[in-house]
C-alpha cells in the first residue's frame, strides 16, 4: 500500500515536471503568443514564429490579399521551425489555417489588411489657443445687493461649476466680452435671462435673474466665466495625405473646473522654448515657451479628446527631423525595449533622445495609459530631469515606426511616465476607423 502511494506521488511529480518543462519551452511559448487575429498595413510585412520542428500546410482563403513566404498560392507547405512570412498585397479580410502534416488542425488566424498609412512625426513645440463652444462657468461669486446682504444669483439658480452656457435668450454665445451688456439690459428690464446649458451629455434650461451690485453699480450673474484657454504642448504627427495633425496626447481641461474644454474653434502656432524648469522628485518641471511673433497659423483645432487635440493642417510644419513620412504601428506591435522620443528643449530645434519602453498594456479599446516609458538619455536627464510639462505629445519611435506619444509624468519619479498608443490618436483624428467597425482607413 505504501509503495503504491509512493509511486502515485512520484508519477504526479513527473507529470508536474513535464508540464512545467512544456510550458517554458520555446515552441509552447510561441504557440501561446501566436495571435488569433492579425492586423496589417498593406506594404508592411510581418513574420510569425512557432518554432516547431514539424511540417505544416498553410491555407489562405484569399491569397490575393496576403502571400505566405512570398507565394500567392492558396495552399503552401512549410516547416514550422522557420518563421512564417506574411506579405499583404491589398486591403481586405481573409483567413489563414494551419494544419500539422497537412491534416491536424493547429491554428486559424483572421487577417485584416488595411491601406498603408505613413505620417511625419512631430516633436515641435506649439502654442495652443482654443476657444470653447460656449461660455464655461468656472466659479460662483457674491453680489452685494444691500449693505448687509450678499448672494450669488447663479448659485441660487442651481448653475454648477463646469456648466457650459451654449445659448442666452435663444442666441448662441461663446464670447465673454458680450455678456456684460446682455446682463445689464436684462437687469434694467427686470426680465430673467433664459440660459441653455450643456451639462455633461445633458441639456438644461435655466432662468437667471441678474442682481444689481451696489458696489460695482452694475448688474451681475454671480458667476465667474471663461471662453478660452492657451498654453504650449508638442506636435505628435502630421498626416500629409489627409492634411490632419494630432498633438498633446491628452485632453485640455479648464484649469479651475478640470472639465474638458468643448471646442468652438482654435489654432496652433509655432512656439519657441525659452527655458526649462527641471523636474525633481515630487515636483514636475515645465517648458517655458513663447509663441513666435507674427507666426502664421499652423493648423485649426477641431477636436479636444482624451488623446489630444486634432484638426486640419495644410502642410508639414518646419523644423521637423524627418524628410519623409514613416509607417505607424498598431498597438500590438509595440514591444518592451529601446525607443526614442523627439522633442524640443531649446529654441525650435527638434532633437532625438533615448528612452526605454518598460511596460506595454494590452488594449482592445482606447485607454490613455498604453505604455510606461523611462528616459535613459543622459543629455535629456541633465537638461530636464526627465519628463516635464509641455513635453506631452512628443512622438515615440520604435524600430522605424511611430508607436505613440508621451502623455504624463510620474510625480515621484520624473524620469518615467505614461505614453498612449498612436493608434488611438489616429482613431480620434478621424484617419483610422474604430476596431469594432471594418478596420479600414478613411480616404484622405
Amino acid at each position: 500500500m505504501l509503495n503504491s502511494s509512493k509511486r502515485k506521488r512520484l508519477l504526479g511529480l513527473v507529470l508536474v515536471f513535464f508540464v512545467c518543462m512544456v510550458t517554458i519551452s520555446t515552441p509552447f511559448q510561441c504557440y501561446a503568443s501566436f495571435p488569433s487575429e492579425l492586423r496589417l498595413f498593406s506594404g508592411q510585412g510581418k513574420q510569425l514564429q512557432l518554432a516547431m520542428p514539424v511540417s505544416a500546410q498553410v491555407t489562405v482563403r484569399d491569397p490575393e490579399i496576403v502571400k505566405v513566404n512570398g507565394v500567392s498560392d492558396r495552399s503552401v507547405r512549410l516547416n514550422l521551425k522557420d518563421p512564417i512570412s506574411l506579405e499583404p498585397s491589398r486591403s481586405g479580410q481573409t483567413e489563414m489555417k494551419l494544419k500539422l502534416f497537412g491534416t491536424i488542425p493547429l491554428k486559424t488566424l483572421k487577417v485584416n489588411v488595411v491601406p498603408e498609412l505613413k505620417v511625419y512625426p512631430g516633436g515641435q513645440t506649439i502654442g495652443v489657443k482654443i476657444k470653447s463652444a460656449g461660455i464655461l462657468v468656472v466659479g460662483h461669486h457674491l453680489v452685494t445687493v444691500a449693505p448687509d446682504q450678499k448672494l450669488s444669483p447663479g448659485e441660487e439658480a442651481k448653475i454648477q461649476l463646469g456648466d457650459l452656457i451654449m445659448k442666452i435668450n435663444g442666441k448662441s454665445s461663446n464670447d465673454v466680452s458680450k455678456v456684460a451688456d446682455i446682463v445689464n439690459e436684462a437687469g434694467q428690464s427686470k426680465k430673467p435671462l433664459e440660459l441653455t446649458i450643456a451639462r455633461g451629455s445633458d441639456t438644461v434650461n435655466i432662468k437667471l435673474q441678474p442682481a444689481y451690485d451696489i458696489v460695482d453699480k452694475a448688474y451681475r450673474l454671480g458667476l465667474y466665466i471663461r471662453d478660452s484657454a492657451a498654453g504650449v504642448g508638442t506636435l505628435t504627427f502630421y498626416a500629409p495625405d489627409q492634411k490632419v495633425y494630432g498633438a498633446l496626447g491628452h485632453v485640455i481641461t479648464d484649469m479651475d473646473t478640470q472639465t474638458p474644454i468643448v471646442v468652438g474653434d482654435g489654432q496652433i502656432f509655432h512656439s519657441s522654448v525659452t527655458s526649462i524648469s527641471k523636474s525633481q522628485h515630487g515636483e514636475p518641471g515645465e517648458k517655458r515657451a513663447i509663441i513666435i511673433k507674427d507666426s502664421k497659423v499652423l493648423g485649426s483645432i477641431e477636436k479636444n479628446t482624451s488623446f489630444g487635440i486634432f484638426g486640419k493642417m495644410t502642410e508639414q510644419p518646419g523644423n521637423g527631423s524627418f524628410k519623409e513620412p514613416i509607417p505607424v504601428a498598431f498597438s500590438e506591435e509595440v514591444k518592451e525595449g529601446p525607443a526614442q522620443i523627439f522633442t524640443v528643449v531649446d529654441g525650435q530645434k527638434v532633437e532625438k533622445f533615448d528612452i526605454q519602453v518598460m511596460h506595454v498594456s494590452k488594449q482592445d479599446f482606447p485607454a490613455t495609459k498604453g505604455m510606461v516609458i523611462k528616459i535613459t538619455d543622459p543629455r535629456l536627464l541633465e537638461k530636464t530631469g526627465g519628463i516635464v510639462q509641455g513635453m506631452s505629445g512628443s512622438p515615440i519611435i520604435q524600430n522605424g515606426k511611430i508607436i505613440g506619444a508621451v502623455t504624463h509624468v510620474f510625480v515621484n519619479d520624473p524620469t518615467s511616465g505614461y505614453g498612449c498608443f498612436i493608434e488611438w490618436m489616429l482613431q480620434d483624428s478621424g484617419i483610422v476607423l474604430p476596431r469594432r467597425g471594418q478596420e479600414e482607413l478613411k480616404a484622405g
